[in-house]
């Protein structure tokens, strides 16, 4: 049985007297990729910024490695130096830098270059768009590209665990498939990854179990071959 990488153990987490998470309990393994479903306001999003340390839980656990080492209430810089790499939504890239020069910040975290340019090389393989505009600024680069870029950078840092907030999230259908293809070659590569997908049939594709939120709760959760069936029942299972 693969290693358990993250823990997360009744989680609760309020904005004032807004309460958003609710006792939030799931495992990711070593090597899992394991994708959060649900309605927007579930709080999928503040579960992955309350485990890289942006967002302050009110109760609960979130072990990494193992059940010793609790990183809640660790400010963000600890947690990413023990490898929690998070491409949000907005990508937070630097738009005034190279593309490469972008890769590169993604793997200050490591602290040495030992292989650095090996695994650069290794990036503009798995992206040969980005290989093809290394020398462009950020800004200049579509939105599908944009979001290469961040996961690239991402990866450099050779991640524990990779967390994905809407990877396909507002880009032309050209550049979903690309992006699942990505995720899915980083999936073959051994790569832990929790991802926040709105894109059912690409959550589907890629990961090896759901979690499904509502209301701030996992509602429902299993292997992704447990939850097959029409698209029809899947919707209502997941937003209805």
């Amino acid at each position: 049985m693969a290693e358990t990488i993250l823990a997360v153990r009744d989680l609760h987490v309020a904005y004032g007297s807004h309460q958003i998470l609710r006792g939030v309990d799931f495992d990711v393994a070593e090597g899992e990729v394991v994708a959060m479903l649900g309605p927007n306001g579930a709080g999928k999003t503040t579960i992955l910024n309350t485990i890289c340390g942006f967002v302050k839980a009110s109760a609960g656990r979130i072990t990494l490695g193992g059940p010793d080492n609790d990183i809640i209430g660790q400010p963000p810089h600890r947690v990413f130096r023990q490898g929690v790499v998070q491409v949000s939504q907005a990508r937070d890239l630097f738009p005034d830098l190279t593309v490469e020069d972008n890769l590169r910040l993604g793997a200050v975290v490591r602290g040495d270059d030992d292989g650095l340019e090996a695994d650069l090389e290794r990036v503009w393989t798995s992206f040969p768009r980005l290989a093809e505009r290394r020398t462009q600024n950020a800004r200049s680069l579509s939105g599908g590209e944009q979001q290469m870029a961040a996961i690239g950078r991402a990866v450099m840092g050779r991640p524990r665990i990779l967390l994905l907030d809407e990877p396909s999230g507002g880009l032309a259908p050209l550049f979903v498939n690309e992006i699942g293809l990505i995720v899915e070659s980083l999936k073959k590569a051994g790569t832990t990854m929790l991802l926040v997908e709105q894109n059912i049939a690409l959550a589907f594709k890629i990961a090896d179990r759901l979690l499904i939120l509502r209301d701030g709760q996992v509602t429902d959760a299993g292997a992704v071959a447990a939850l097959q069936g029409t698209n029809d029942e899947i919707v209502q299972r997941i937003y209805l």
